[in-house]
């Protein structure tokens, strides 16, 4: 008797089929897995004898048990395995029969004691299952949140194998998870722009950036509030569409990190990863792909501060996602792609031993000290930075002032009312196109023209500050989003000028 049971494994994003055959035959007692398992896989073959005699399962010791991980030139990894495999083994076992064993996945990791554990990629799986056509889906009851977004699936959380069994055997005793998908939203900012003060054109460029999904790169003094600026972001950004909110919660599902709260990620990432992360961390990776904190910031923000404190190589990773929104992790024994749309909020001293100077500015080290604390950010990189300012140390009287500042909610009125013209404008566009900073040239081309005067003003721009296509292109798309915070439709001269503005950084003054 050869029994067949549904089951998957993730890959990255993406799931693919796997069905557990299990065969008993002549042989050395023993569990033989076939079918390209990692380790994880293979070590279940222990797990499984403990966890189906602590469920009170006849384990059958004098056997030899075959499994077969079907497709066999696909490597399997993981432990969410264990489950499938325990249930083919009883089965055989005890010559079950019933109509869940087609009708259902069945997805879950074991412990000893023959109780499930929790697994990653619930959703992913959830949702693979309801494309395919099953029933329903078999998981551990920690992940029960996880699955519960998914509608026109049955959802059976269970706690242990006694109670898969059981369902398998007496389906009228249960009755699917009707649990309302849960919601896992991070903590409220802490930051509001109301407690900030001063730094009006600081502020001014994370309106403009939180409007148009523009990268920011602000240097200045210790001290100057650029970290505070950054955390405060959160707080003016729009709320995430339904199709933002899937596509994060799915890589965070894949990487293990709704956890016992399960639900779905409704509150845009905000990732603010150390400066000593590896390449592998930044771009996600790992022998078998995980995502990196530029998936993990999909829809967010990253926020790196200390910007050249960073390792270069892991620095360089950034340039390609910052262009096409998402990473290729190539590995010897598997390839994934993750999504890596995010706004790139970097901050930085003048130099490593920059003190501020009040009015005479700040002191800034030696030429030598300076190429040799630059020389991680390469001109590629900078090129991708749409924002760039210098944050000057804030006045006394500034921070004296009892002068109440513009608070966060009024900023973001302005924020989401740009946003909305940008969803009207690119809507008949077959592209997924949702704020100016992700226009190609071709959507620039078409959605910003200039007038003579604007032209003639970027022209001589470009002769000045020896502007790149790319630094073209991004002034553009600035001035698009300075237009429509003024809800106008044409790009004025005024709106380029301002644009210019944050292009015209020279580094090697400081």
């Amino acid at each position: 008797m050869i029994s067949r049971i549904n089951s998957a494994v993730l890959n990255g994003l993406d799931v693919m089929a796997t069905e557990v055959e299990v065969g008993f035959s002549r042989g050395i007692p023993g569990i033989v897995i076939v079918g390209l398992p990692d380790n994880a896989v293979k070590e279940s073959r222990e797990r499984l004898k403990l966890a189906i005699s602590q469920s009170n399962f006849d384990y059958p010791q004098a056997t030899k048990i075959v499994i077969n991980l079907s497709p066999a030139d696909v490597r399997k990894e993981g432990s969410a395995l264990d489950l499938p495999m325990a249930v083919g083994i009883i089965k055989n076992r005890y010559h079950l029969e019933s109509p869940a064993f087609n009708e259902l996945l069945f997805y879950g990791e074991l412990n000893l004691n023959g109780d499930l554990n929790p697994v990653k990629g619930v959703l992913n799986i959830s949702l693979f299952a309801r494309q395919r056509g099953f029933r329903g889906i078999v998981i551990p009851f920690a992940n029960r949140h996880e699955a519960a977004f998914v509608g026109g699936i049955e959802v059976y959380p269970l706690k242990n194998l006694t109670e898969v069994i059981d369902l398998i055997q007496n389906p009228a005793h249960f009755v699917p998870f009707r649990g309302e998908a849960g919601e896992h939203r991070e903590q409220d900012c802490e930051n509001d722009f109301a407690e900030i003060k001063g730094q009006y054109l600081a502020k001014r460029a994370m309106e403009i950036a939180a409007a148009g999904f523009h990268n920011v790169l602000m240097i200045g003094p210790p001290g100057s509030g650029k970290s505070m600026i950054s955390k405060a972001l959160p707080s003016i950004l729009p709320d995430m569409s339904d199709d933002e909110v899937l596509e994060t919660s799915l890589t965070y599902s894949a990487a293990g990190l709704l956890g016992e709260k399960g639900g779905l990620i409704r509150s845009r990432p905000f990732r603010s990863p150390h400066h000593t992360i590896s390449d592998v961390g930044i771009s996600g990776g790992g022998k078998y792909p995980l995502p990196g904190e530029i998936s993990l910031a999909h829809n967010g923000v990253l926020f790196l501060d200390e910007l050249p404190y960073f390792k270069k190589s892991a620095l360089e990773v950034l340039r390609q996602p910052l262009e096409d929104g998402r990473i290729t992790v190539s590995r010897s024994l598997t390839s994934s792609t993750f999504p890596a749309r995010f706004m790139l909020i970097a901050a930085m001293n003048p130099s490593q031993d920059s003190i501020g100077l009040g009015d005479a500015g700040y002191y800034a080290g030696s030429m030598a000290q300076k190429r040799h604390y630059y020389a991680k950010l390469s001109k590629p990189l900078l090129d991708r930075i749409d924002l760039q300012l210098e944050v000057k140390k804030v006045k006394l009287e500034e921070i004296t002032s009892t002068a109440a500042a513009e608070s966060s909610g009024d900023i973001r009125k302005r924020v989401v009312a740009a946003r909305d013209i940008q969803l009207r404008r690119f809507q008949p566009l077959k592209k997924k196109i949702f704020a100016n900073g992700q226009m190609k040239n071709h959507e620039i081309k078409k959605f910003c023209p200039l007038d003579g005067e604007g032209g003639r003003l970027l022209q001589m721009a470009v002769d000045k500050f020896d502007l790149s296509a790319r630094g073209y292109f991004k002034v553009l798309k600035v001035a698009r989003t300075i237009a429509d915070l003024e809800k106008v439709e044409k790009i004025a001269p005024q709106h380029v000028q301002e644009a210019l503005q944050y292009r015209s950084l020279d580094l090697s003054r400081f």
